[in-house]
C-alpha cells in the first residue's frame, strides 16, 4: 500500500475524531483533556532548569562580595550590616546600607538607597506589613516604606526581603565596606548522593506523568473498536482500521498538546502567589528549554499513534463484532518481567558510586529506575487478571465488580497504573531518604528543653552588654535568660619572647549570675561575689593551660591595647566541672558572678544569650526578636534545634515535595477522567440493571469494589517494586536500608487518593442509573 494511502487512513481517523458526533467529540474531548495535563506538567518540568538558573543569577547579582582585603572608602563605596531575622517560620533578609559618598553602588532591584529611617521592600514584605498578621514585624522593622524591590532584585515573588537606610553604621561596630554588588562565592558542587537522589527525583515524578498520557489516549477504545467493526463491513481491511484508530488518537492528542499549552501558559501567570515548602517562581521564570518543549510537542502525538497501533494488535476487529486476546497472557509473563528485571541489572551493573557529582554518569540510573517504573506498569494487568481469575463468590457487589474486572481487566489496570508507578517511586524514594539521613542530618548536641534561642553581640563595653541581657529578661513571654558576658584574659608579664615556642596562656572568663553559672558547671554553691575554676572532664591538656594562666590567689590580665589591668583570683576559688550548655558547649575558665569583678573592667566583651521562653504565650519568640531588633537591628537570633539538616539537601528535598504535589493532584484528577469515561462506556450497561430491579447502592458498592480490587493490588506490586529500587540505589551510594516499613503511609496516601476519586465519581454514577440511558440511535 502507498504512503498517500496509509496518510489518507490517518486523515479518516482525524475526521472521525472531530466531526463524528457527539460520542466522537466526548471521547476526543476525554482524551484531550488528559493528554493536556500530562503535557502541562511536562513543560513545567521543562522549565525548572531556566527557573533554577535565574534565579540562582539573581540571587548572585546581589551578593554582598565583601571577602578578600578591606575596601579603601571611595565616593562609590558601601558600608552595610545584615539585619536578618524570621518571623512565623519564614526567614527575613535584611541590610542595612549607609553610602560613602554621593554615587553609592546599588543593589539589584532598586534606584536609589533609601534614607536613613527608610526602607524599600519586596512586595510579599509590604502585603505582610500592611496585613492583621503582620503586627509584630511592623515594630521589628520601625522604618517607613518608600519603595518597593524590583525583580531583578528577587529570588521569587514570596521572599521577605528589604534595604534600610542607617546613619550609624561603622565598621567599628561590625559593618562592612563593599565596592560593588556580586561575585559572592559558588555553590558547592552536590556529592554523589545528592546527584543520584535529583535523577531519582526527576524520574519518580516525571514517568506517571508519562504513562497517564499514554493510557489518556486509550480513552473510549472499547466504543471506538465497535465502531471500527462497522467500518469492516464496508469494506476495511484490518491494518485499515488499526490506521484509522492512530488517526483518532493522534487527533485527540494533538487538541490536548494544545490545550497542556494553554493550560501551562495560563497556569504559570499564578505561580507568584502559589508557595509550596517555602518555593515559589515568578513567571516569567517558568520558560520551558525549547529543544525540551519541542520535544514534548512532538513526541506526545507520535506515541499517542505507537501506543494505539500497538494496543490494536490485541484487537481483533470483525465485520460481526470485536475479540480481545487476553487468555494467554499468563504464558507471556517472561517478557512482562524483563523491564524490571533488565532495569535493576543496570543499576547494579553501574557499581558504585562516590564522591562529586563529576563522578556520577546519570544516565544508567535514569534509565534504569525508568525501565523499573515502566515495568510495573507491564506486570500489572497480568497481575491483576491472574488474581481476579481465582476470585469467586461473595455479595452481589463484589460479584458484579469481579465478573465484570474477569471480562475486561485492562481498563482497570489502566486506571490504576500511574498511581501504582507514581506510589512505587514514592516508596523507592522514601527509603533513599531514609537512607541518607545520617549524613545529611547532623545532631547538633543542643538541648531545645533548657533554651530555645540563641543570640551573640559584640560590645565594646560589658555594661552595655549587662543591658542586653536585662531587656530579654524584661521580654514579655521569656521564662529565663542564661546570659553570659565574656572576655578573654592572659597571663601577666608582657609579651611573650619572640623567640619562644607556643602562644601566651590566655583563658576566658565568664560572667554571669548564678543560675547562669549553674547551667554552666557543676557547682558546690552560689552567692553573688564568688568565682570559681572550671575545667572539662577529660581534656586534661586545656584544663592544664587555664592553670598555667592563673591559679587561685595568682593575678591575671583583664586590660587591652597594651594596658595591663591586673586582677586577683580569690584564694578560695573552687574548681568545678563544666556542664554542657544549652548549646552543647562546655566552657573552662573562669567563671565569675557579678559582684567578683566590676563590668567596667572588661572593656572587650561579647555578650551571649539563651532565652528559654514559655511556649503558651502566643508569638514569645516573635517578641523576643522585636527585642532583639530594639536593641541591635544587625542583631541575630538563632533558633536551637536538635537536627541541623544540610541547606543543599533541604532545598532537593522542598523541591521534590512540591513536585509531588504536583504529579498527585495530576494522578487524582486523570484517575477521575480514566474513572468517569469507563462509566460512561458502562452507562447503557447500568441503565440495564436498574430496569431490572438493582439497588443504586449494589451498583455503588460494586464500583467501589471494581476500583479497589485493581488497587490493592497495584499498591502491592508498587511496594514490592518500590522497595526492589529503594535498596538497589542505596547499595549504589554504598548504604543500607534502615527502614523497611516506610512504605506504609505511602500505600495508605495512594489508597485515600484512589478512595476519594471513588467517591467523586459516583454523583456521575447516580446519573447514569437513569432509564434514558437504555436509548439508542
Amino acid at each position: 500500500m502507498s504512503s498517500t494511502s496509509r496518510i489518507d487512513d490517518l486523515a479518516m481517523g482525524v475526521r472521525f475524531a472531530v466531526t463524528g458526533g457527539r460520542e466522537s467529540w466526548v471521547r476526543t474531548t476525554l482524551t484531550a483533556v488528559g493528554v493536556a495535563l500530562g503535557v502541562a506538567l511536562l513543560l513545567a518540568a521543562s522549565a525548572l532548569p531556566n527557573a533554577v538558573s535565574t534565579q540562582s543569577a539573581r540571587g548572585a547579582a546581589r551578593t554582598f562580595s565583601a571577602a578578600g582585603n578591606p575596601v579603601p572608602r571611595s565616593d562609590t563605596t558601601l558600608l552595610y550590616g545584615q539585619a536578618g531575622s524570621e518571623y512565623h517560620g519564614n526567614s527575613l533578609n535584611g541590610y542595612l546600607l549607609r553610602p560613602d559618598g554621593g554615587h553609592p553602588v546599588v543593589p539589584p532591584g532598586i534606584g536609589a538607597i533609601p534614607a536613613p529611617g527608610t526602607m524599600v521592600v519586596s512586595p510579599a514584605l509590604k502585603d505582610l506589613l500592611s496585613s492583621a498578621g503582620g503586627k509584630l514585624l511592623r515594630e521589628r522593622l520601625p522604618y517607613r516604606i518608600t519603595g518597593t524591590i524590583g525583580q531583578s532584585g528577587l529570588s521569587d515573588p514570596g521572599e521577605l526581603y528589604y534595604y534600610a537606610g542607617s546613619s550609624t553604621l561603622t565598621v567599628a561596630t561590625g559593618a562592612h565596606r563593599i565596592a560593588h554588588f556580586g561575585g559572592g562565592p559558588l555553590s558547592p558542587p552536590l556529592s554523589s548522593a545528592l546527584v543520584v537522589l535529583t535523577i531519582l527525583g526527576c524520574v519518580v515524578l516525571l514517568t506517571p506523568v508519562a504513562i497517564f498520557i499514554a493510557t489518556a489516549v486509550r480513552f473510549g477504545g472499547d466504543r471506538r473498536d465497535r465502531r471500527l467493526a462497522s467500518l469492516r463491513l464496508v469494506g476495511a481491511d484490518i491494518r485499515m482500521t488499526r490506521r484509522i484508530a492512530a488517526g483518532e488518537a493522534f487527533a485527540g492528542s494533538v487538541l490536548g498538546v494544545l490545550l497542556g499549552w494553554a493550560v501551562f501558559l495560563v497556569g504559570r501567570q499564578f505561580t507568584g502567589g502559589i508557595r509550596l515548602w517555602k518555593m515559589s517562581a515568578f513567571p516569567s521564570d517558568l520558560a520551558p528549554v525549547p529543544a525540551l518543549a519541542a520535544l514534548i510537542s512532538l513526541a506526545v502525538p507520535f506515541s499517542a499513534v505507537l501506543v494505539t497501533l500497538f494496543a490494536m494488535r490485541s484487537v481483533t476487529v470483525e465485520p460481526l463484532g470485536v475479540a480481545r486476546q487476553g487468555a494467554t497472557r499468563a504464558r507471556r509473563l517472561w517478557w512482562r518481567l524483563v523491564m524490571p528485571v533488565a532495569g535493576l541489572g543496570l543499576l547494579l551493573h553501574t557499581g558504585r558510586i562516590t564522591g562529586t557529582a563529576v563522578s556520577v554518569n546519570p544516565y544508567p540510573i535514569a534509565i534504569g529506575a525508568i525501565l523499573v517504573l515502566a515495568g510495573l506498569t507491564t506486570l500489572l494487568p497480568w497481575v491483576v487478571e491472574a488474581v481476579v481469575a481465582r476470585l469467586k463468590g461473595g455479595p452481589v457487589p463484589f460479584q458484579l465488580a469481579t465478573r465484570r474486572l474477569q471480562l475486561s481487566s485492562g481498563s482497570a489496570a489502566r486506571a490504576v497504573s500511574g498511581i501504582t508507578v507514581a506510589v512505587a517511586g514514592a516508596v523507592a524514594l522514601q527509603m533513599y531518604f531514609v537512607g541518607l539521613h545520617d549524613d545529611f542530618d547532623k545532631n547538633t548536641n543542643q538541648d531545645p528543653s533548657r533554651a530555645q534561642m540563641h543570640i551573640d553581640a559584640d560590645y565594646p563595653s560589658a555594661a552595655r552588654a549587662r543591658q542586653m541581657i536585662h531587656a530579654f529578661q524584661g521580654t514579655k513571654g521569656v521564662e529565663a535568660v542564661i546570659g553570659t558576658i565574656e572576655s578573654y584574659a592572659d597571663k601577666p608579664g608582657g609579651d611573650p619572647d619572640p623567640n619562644a615556642m607556643g602562644p601566651w596562656p590566655t583563658t576566658m572568663i565568664t560572667m554571669g549570675d548564678c543560675p547562669t553559672l549553674r547551667e554552666l558547671a557543676h557547682l558546690p554553691s552560689c552567692e553573688d561575689g564568688d568565682t570559681f575554676v572550671a575545667h572539662v572532664e577529660g581534656q586534661k591538656e586545656m584544663n592544664a593551660w587555664v592553670d598555667k594562666t592563673v591559679r587561685p590567689g595568682g593575678k591575671l590580665n583583664v586590660g587591652r591595647d597594651a594596658k595591663p589591668v591586673l586582677w586577683t583570683l580569690p584564694k578560695d576559688s573552687p574548681t568545678v566541672m563544666a556542664r554542657p550548655d544549652p548549646m552543647g558547649e562546655k566552657r573552662n575558665g573562669i567563671l565569675v558572678t557579678p559582684s567578683a569583678i566590676s563590668a567596667d573592667r572588661l572593656p572587650q566583651a561579647q555578650t551571649r544569650a539563651l532565652v528559654k521562653v514559655d511556649q503558651s504565650v502566643p508569638d514569645a519568640a516573635e517578641y523576643v526578636r522585636n527585642t532583639a531588633a530594639r536593641i541591635d537591628p544587625a542583631m541575630r537570633v538563632w533558633d536551637l534545634t536538635l537536627v541541623d539538616r544540610d541547606k543543599q539537601y533541604a532545598s532537593i528535598e522542598n523541591g521534590l515535595l512540591a513536585g509531588a504535589v504536583a504529579t498527585m493532584a495530576l494522578i487524582a484528577a486523570s484517575m477521575l477522567v480514566s474513572q468517569l469515561e469507563q462509566l460512561r462506556e458502562r452507562r447503557k450497561l447500568l441503565s440495564v440493571l436498574v430496569a431490572f430491579g438493582t439497588r443504586r447502592p449494589t451498583l455503588g458498592w460494586s464500583v467501589l469494589w471494581q476500583t479497589a480490587v485493581p488497587v490493592a493490588l497495584g499498591l502491592a506490586l508498587a511496594v514490592a517494586g518500590g522497595l526492589g529500587l529503594g535498596t538497589a540505589l542505596l547499595w549504589l551510594v554504598g548504604k543500607s536500608v534502615t527502614d523497611w516499613w516506610g512504605f506504609v503511609p505511602l500505600a495508605g496516601a495512594g489508597g485515600a487518593l484512589i478512595l476519594l476519586v471513588t467517591l467523586l465519581s459516583l454523583p456521575p454514577l447516580w446519573r447514569m442509573m437513569r432509564p434514558d440511558g437504555l436509548r439508542t440511535e
